[in-house]
């Protein structure tokens, strides 16, 4: 599947400083790929209606049985609102058993920074699992 490209739901402004939150999902078996997949489309269509969401993007591995999310919100709230609601909650409750590995990380950018480069997103993540 190719990286879907970036949506940018609500537009941030230039100066404004936006809260960015990259994630790494692997789910534990090559079987579990379909169901994770359908579920991340979901989660996105959710995230593109959320309040306060300035952007947001899905590649996926399937092969390799990893996902990858990458989103820029308003703030921790307007993220934290959207983690809340369901179908987000109860997906991530359903999905937590076939999860193998997750690693997630955030920062904070300028609203004119946006999109958010995925060799950036990667590079944070794998940094962060290597000072695990």
């Amino acid at each position: 599947m190719p990286t879907l490209p970036w949506i940018q739901p609500e537009p941030a402004a230039p100066d404004a400083e936006v809260l960015v939150m990259a994630s790494r999902l692997e789910v534990r078996s090559l079987r579990h790929v379909p169901g994770f997949l359908l579920a991340s489309l979901a989660l996105l269509r959710q995230a593109r209606g959320s309040d306060g969401a300035h952007g947001v993007t899905l590649k996926a591995e399937p092969l390799k049985r990893t996902f990858w999310t990458l989103s820029a919100w308003r703030d921790r709230k307007a993220l934290q609102d959207y983690a809340a609601a369901e179908p987000h909650a109860g997906t991530m409750r359903r999905k937590r058993a076939v999860m193998r590995d997750s690693a997630f990380v955030f920062w904070t950018v300028k609203g004119a920074d946006l999109p958010i480069d995925w060799d950036d997103a990667q590079r944070r993540l794998t940094e962060r699992r290597s000072a695990a």
